[in-house]
């Protein structure tokens, strides 16, 4: 079954109409303390009846007898005739904040169906599970609750199967039928809003390279073309007009797009300690508050890991902001390696351009601090946020000290220092050193 939302789009079909039903005598297992009460009330009258010869006893004891029979045989054919659609808005959701979940019940029948008891499993990091109770569904009609679920840890997680339990107005039966389809949520990098500022070097936004360079050879050193039905009379060149005789246009500036490659540190050995708050998990988080943020500035972004894994690959390229939402999903799942350094990643195809390099980084030994140096040759500047706060602070202000000398523009990344000052940081430090130390 499809269904579709009030201005919404269509939802996820939760069940079929044709899902194949158990035997019958499934059903009759559904029966309730009351349901078997009444059984066995039925067929003692009926032999009370038999013995004592009243057969105003025996039509109380089919009475008592057929009741739950019939209502088995009524949920039965109801409980495959009941629908389900399930609906997230929105499907990706930043740790920490809300996914809204909706469940809309329908009753495809033509007879009214029980009390329905409706249980969606989620894993337990987003909360109990949800449960509802619904009242009778008329023939053909529909039912709709919804639920909030939240998760502090990025991931994707599953939603459903749902868990359908309908009973008879009599209470005599519960028959439980469990869906089989499920929807993912997945749980973003925690974003944290960065500040408009100017990155140093080659690190400036579409167009800007290309502007600067009109701006430093001069007008000119354009080269005009001839003036074309439609052009704009304001890209008139009246020197090159009236040095050839003819009406001459300034030509269109050819956008460029800045690159960036960011470089994410994810050896199990660069990190210590665990949780929503450990290096790790703010290490992502930086990555994907920055790309986010250079996406929004029209960067072409590349992400890097210490694996050599690339994203999007060598050649791969589209909208910024479709990369960008590429990159969170990424993010969203990436786990630790076991890579001993940075090897992988020194030997991974990058552009011939060179381009900013951003690195979040665990802890660098002295070693990986001198393969990262060479990463940092290829590029008009580097910068690495360094997880702080894991090891003794003579040891990390030692390891910052080798990045510094390797040509990087080195910060430390404590718990509770904001992002946003660290990129204000970066940026006055790299417009200082015209784009990083060579």
């Amino acid at each position: 079954m499809a269904a579709s939302w009030p201005g919404a789009g269509a939802g996820t079909p939760v069940s079929q109409d044709a899902e194949e039903r158990g035997p019958l005598r499934a059903a009759f297992a559904g029966l309730t303390t009351r349901g078997r009460s009444f059984l066995a009330a039925g067929v003692a009258s009926a032999a009370c009846a038999y013995v004592l010869g009243q057969p105003d006893l025996l039509r109380v004891g089919a009475l008592l007898y057929l009741l739950p029979v019939i209502a088995v045989l009524t949920l039965y054919r109801t409980r495959g005739r009941v629908t389900a659609t399930r609906w997230l808005e929105p499907t990706r959701v930043p740790a920490g904040q809300e996914c809204r979940v909706y469940l809309r019940m329908e009753n495809t029948t033509r007879t009214p169906s029980g009390v329905l008891m409706l249980q969606d499993r989620v894993p337990y990091v987003l909360g109990p599970r949800p449960r509802f109770v619904l009242d009778r569904i008329e023939p053909g009609g529909r039912r709709e609750v919804s639920y909030r679920v939240r998760s502090q840890l990025r991931g994707v997680y599953p939603l459903g199967p749902l868990q359908l339990r309908l009973a008879d107005p009599f209470g005599m039966v519960e028959l439980t039928r469990s869906f089989r389809a499920h929807d993912t949520m997945t749980v973003l990098p925690a974003i944290e809003p960065l500040p408009q500022v100017r990155l140093g070097g080659g690190a400036r936004g579409a167009g800007a390279g290309r502007r600067q360079a009109l701006a430093l050879a001069g007008e000119d050193d354009l080269i005009p073309r001839a003036y074309r039905h439609g052009d704009d009379v304001r890209r008139v060149h009246w020197r090159s007009t009236a040095h050839r005789g003819a009406l001459m246009v300034r030509r269109e500036e050819s956008p460029h797009q800045a690159r960036c490659t960011v470089l994410l540190d994810t050896r199990r050995a660069g990190y210590v300690l665990g949780g929503t708050s450990a290096p790790f998990e703010r290490t992502v988080s930086a990555a994907a508050s920055v790309i986010s943020h250079l996406a929004q500035q029209n960067y072409e972004v590349t992400l890097l890991t210490d694996t050599g894994a690339q994203l999007p690959p060598p050649g791969g390229g589209g909208d910024a902001m479709e990369l960008a939402a590429r990159l969170m999903d990424f993010l969203a799942v990436v786990d630790h390696s076991d890579e001993p350094g940075f090897e992988r990643a020194l030997a991974a195809p990058r552009g011939a351009d060179p381009e900013l390099l951003l690195a979040f980084l665990g802890s660098v030994d002295a070693g990986s601090a001198a393969l990262l140096g060479r990463m940092r040759q290829r590029s008009t500047g580097g910068v690495a946020l360094v997880a702080a706060g894991q090891l003794d602070p003579a040891i990390e202000n030692e390891r910052l000290a080798a990045l510094r000398r390797a040509g990087w523009i080195a910060l430390a990344q404590h718990p509770g220092v904001p992002l946003a000052s660290l990129w204000e940081q970066a940026a006055g430090e790299l417009s200082s050193t015209g784009g990083g130390r060579a």
